[in-house]
């Protein structure tokens, strides 16, 4: 973790908005919110899910909401907005900008550009929009938060991954920046990098079948639960922290590529050309 600046309690009693809610990390934030004492919109762009996620916090004597949405839409969020605004009383005070597919498996060249498209405008356009959206009540109030998710590979740059790594970096940047832009408004802004999490998110159709059994297997050797990784962000957003890399791995390249930049580099080169090779792929 790093960029302490100040305490407060923005997860406690929360009235928040989760994009993605409906599974993974997402699904986590919003019972963990609950359980917290909020009252939670849970927004999928699976209504079903969605309601799947409302349904387990209702269960446990939570209160939530459940909505379709489509990030990639801006008015879709718009929606989520005013939908939450009408449902909680008043506007939404903590954001998680979660929704995301993820893609990869190919080398720069041989992604089709239809891969590129669509994960940037679900994995940076959604979480664009929601800054776009929520960012300017939040200044007014001069309290709440905002927490993006991104992920390790923001800095990791690995190898067949360039489409996510840009989307993911695009996330980070966007949240620095936001975060010193709110500086000394109240308004707290947490971007969330994890590694591997045990989520779906490898079943998701950009990612090639060789690159998918490969993600699954680390997941299952060294990835973490959604639960554990939301509890460590939202702590970490109640501490006032802008980075939240709640596993050790995470925190061992982030620091790996900032003090040895050209070696980080050469070696994930070789390590890349160890992985599995999707079926179009000539590299």
């Amino acid at each position: 973790m790093s960029g302490t600046t100040s305490t407060a309690h923005r997860t406690r009693a929360a009235a928040a908005v989760v994009t993605g809610a409906g599974s993974g990390i997402g699904r986590a934030f919003a019972m963990e919110l609950a359980r917290r004492g909020g009252s939670v919109v849970c927004a999928d762009l699976d209504p079903a899910a969605a309601k799947d996620t409302a349904a387990m916090i209702e269960a446990g004597g939570g209160r939530a909401l459940p909505t379709g949405c489509d990030v990639s839409i801006e008015a879709q969020v718009w929606d989520v907005s005013e939908t939450a605004e009408r449902w909680l009383g008043r506007p939404a005070g903590l954001v998680v900008n979660n929704a995301g597919i993820g893609t990869g498996g190919r080398v720069v060249g041989e992604t089709p550009l239809a891969d590129w498209r669509r994960t940037l405008e679900v994995n940076l356009w959604g979480v664009v929009h929601g800054c776009h959206v929520f960012t300017p009540w939040l200044r007014e109030a001069g309290r709440g938060g905002i927490i993006n998710v991104a992920s390790a590979a923001a800095f990791a740059a690995a190898p067949r991954m360039a489409a996510y790594n840009a989307s993911k970096a695009a996330v980070l940047s966007i949240s620095e920046t936001l975060a010193a832009e709110l500086a000394g408004t109240g308004v707290a802004v947490t971007v969330l990098c994890p590694t591997f999490v045990r989520t779906n998110i490898v079943s998701g159709e950009l990612i090639d079948a060789a690159a998918a059994r490969a993600a699954a297997m680390l997941m299952r050797l060294t990835g973490s639960s959604p639960d554990r990784i939301a509890r460590r962000t939202l702590d970490a957003h109640d501490r006032g922290l802008l980075h939240a890399l709640p596993q050790w791995d995470a925190r061992l390249v982030w620091r790996g590529k900032r003090f040895f930049p050209g070696g980080y580099t050469r070696a994930a080169g070789l390590i890349g050309r160890w992985l599995p090779v999707g079926e179009n792929s000539e590299y």
